[in-house]
């Protein structure tokens, strides 16, 4: 797995305008992301010979395959428990161009969400499948835990008791998204930043969760390049080298609802994504300029923090306080906006992000960026990168 470090790279990003009605199929939005990644390559689609998406991604590779114009694959994956599956889509891109199954592998995610199939709705079902995440729902979904803002919200309030975390804390989080955001011109919420005080007036989602506190739906689509460094530097942009990649569950690691570990108040399954991420890249914390974090839910940016070493347990709450996340902070975290402010595409725009600012193209550029970490979903087994400029 060390020999991966280095040998692969992001050579082209493509999205398609984020939106609450996009007006088109979940298809047109998966082929127009991935030709504009592969335009921004300067690549044609009979260059691919590899795709990667997500377990809960409408679209087929068959199907982008014949609608963008790739012909033959040689190489095709799926990666399961949805956004945990964002940077394992380029892990598993980089482990095949690495070992020489595919030479470019596009890797893709899009969603009719908002106007479509809306995630964040009750699923009354979901306790009664004959599966084995059906089983471990059916001891939750008869008692009312049915969305995902449910399952974080018992965790958040574990969080809150243990650590002395506020509502006010976790809505900090949301106004410096929502602040990055308003000088992004690609985000939904370009030029509506928030005050606290807002976020403390929006109504009840599950308490402690509040509006604010909750990523949005959106319709949209992105999609990655992934070739090896050597030939990403013959083409249009710079290559984004991928450093390192890993996927990780947890001990007692169920789907968001893993409720009976001896601590409810971590995320184990992204502590064993970063201990491998700085082992095989080499870098630790202090080695960051940016993280682009999972933000679907605020509580979760807090925690991650914690478990990939940016502080200790406990302490995120007062890195936020302090200013921390902000664009002038510590640790910048998701100056593109996020999930919160930019759009949810699964946490794939994040990496776009990541990519725009090693190649210092981004709407809210940081200075001397090196090194960008970027994490997949949370409270599910996930995934996580370490991106750097090609040196």
């Amino acid at each position: 797995m060390t020999s991966l470090s280095g040998r692969t790279a992001v050579a082209g990003i493509g999205a398609t305008e984020f939106s609450k009605d996009s007006g088109r199929s979940e298809l047109q939005l998966a082929a127009e992301a991935v030709l504009a990644a592969l335009d921004d390559a300067g690549l044609a689609p009979s260059d691919v010979d590899g795709l990667v998406t997500f377990t809960q991604d409408a679209n087929t590779e068959i199907a982008v395959a014949r609608e963008t114009g790739i012909g033959d694959l040689s190489f095709f994956s799926r990666v399961n428990y949805g956004g945990g599956a964002a940077c394992g889509t380029v892990l598993h891109a980089a482990m095949a161009v690495a070992t020489g199954v595919a030479d470019t592998v596009v890797c893709y995610r899009a969603f009719n969400e908002r106007s479509g199939r809306r995630f964040g709705q009750p699923n009354t079902g979901i306790g009664g499948e004959p599966s084995s995440q059906g089983l471990e729902m059916s001891w939750h979904a008869p008692y009312g835990l049915l969305t995902p803002a449910a399952w974080v919200a018992m965790f958040a309030r574990r969080y809150m008791h243990r650590y002395g975390a506020t509502s006010e804390d976790f809505g900090r989080v949301a106004v410096a998204m929502r602040r990055h955001a308003s000088t992004n011109p690609a985000a939904w919420f370009h030029g509506r930043p928030i005050t606290l005080e807002e976020h403390q007036a929006s109504r009840w989602i599950v308490e402690p969760l509040h509006l604010l506190d909750c990523c949005q739906e959106s319709d949209g689509g992105v999609a990655l390049v992934v070739t090896s460094a050597e030939r990403a530097r013959d083409l249009r942009r710079p290559p984004v080298v991928v450093l390192a990649a890993a996927q990780g569950s947890g001990a007692g690691q169920m789907m968001m609802t893993s409720y009976y570990r001896d601590d409810m108040t971590g995320l184990p399954e992204m502590g064993v994504v970063g201990r491998r991420l700085w082992e095989m890249s080499g870098l630790g914390p202090a080695d960051v300029r940016t993280a682009i974090l999972y933000d679907h839910f605020t509580p979760f940016v807090l925690t991650q923090l914690e478990e990939l070493g940016f502080c200790g347990r406990g302490e995120a709450p007062d890195l936020v306080r302090e200013g921390g996340l902000e664009i002038g902070g510590r640790l910048p975290v998701n100056p593109h906006g996020g999930q919160l402010g930019e759009a949810y595409i699964h946490g794939m725009n994040g990496i776009a992000e990541a990519v725009r600012q090693l190649r210092g193209t981004a709407a809210n550029q940081l200075d001397d960026v090196e090194n960008v970490l970027v994490t997949a979903g949370t409270g599910v087994p996930t995934s996580g990168l370490v991106l750097s400029r090609d040196r």
